[in-house]
């Protein structure tokens, strides 16, 4: 039986939401490099295309045989892959969720594994929620999804839900001062921007939830 059967959370639903992820980056990328080009390195866009590209060359040269495989694998790519700071953080936070996934996989443990990678992400950067980073997405995102399998939420509407609060949470993003990263040298200059990894972290939920529920719909 492979992993995740009987939950729809095996293997071939996590290497779909990691090919929805990448075209997902492949269609904005242009708007997350002009984000990225008000209060960065003008190269969010263009290194996530290209390290998420690089995942799924690396994903159909080694086929994995579980979820934790193909997250781990995918991590793996970015953090080698990709420049600047966002292939290290959303490497490392795919490589700790592929760490902490139990076989089979259900809903609660993948709730639980996300947590562990988005904590693994506000170690790494040092930021916290309000810093204005990926973090004001990804927080957001890692409760909604709690709660929601807490509360028995069938799991494509779980992840919907985590997908909204990860958009809300990127939005909210434009009044804030930037504490972290390139963007914290601007000070009161970042103000009114969307910061770029809370809108690609927003991205990459919004493919999750976009697989679920087209899997529930097959």
């Amino acid at each position: 039986m492979s992993a995740g059967a009987g939950t729809g959370l095996d293997t071939a639903f996590f290497v779909a939401w990691l090919e929805e992820t990448a075209g997902e980056i492949a269609r904005n990328r242009e708007r997350l490099t002009e984000l990225d080009a008000a209060i960065g390195d003008a190269d969010h866009g263009t290194n996530l295309d290209r390290g998420f590209t690089e995942v799924l060359r690396a994903l159909q040269e080694s086929p994995p045989d579980s979820p934790a495989q193909a997250l781990m694998t995918a991590g793996s790519t970015l953090i080698r892959r990709v420049g600047g700071a966002s292939g290290p953080l959303y490497g490392s936070a795919l490589r700790q969720i592929g760490k902490a996934l139990a076989d089979p996989v259900t809903p609660a443990g993948f709730a639980e594994a996300f947590g562990t990678g988005v904590m693994a992400v506000e170690r790494l950067g040092k930021a916290a929620e309000g810093d204005k980073t990926m973090i004001d997405a990804l927080g957001p995102a890692a409760r909604a999804l709690s709660e929601a399998v807490r509360d028995a939420v069938e799991t494509p509407e779980a992840l919907a839900r985590a997908a909204a609060a990860a958009a809300e949470g990127a939005r909210a993003t434009v009044p804030m001062t930037a504490r972290k990263g390139r963007a914290s040298y601007l000070g009161e200059r970042s103000v009114g921007h969307e910061d770029p990894g809370a809108a690609s972290s927003a991205l990459i939920m919004g493919a999750l939830a976009a697989v679920a529920a087209r899997r529930e719909g097959a």
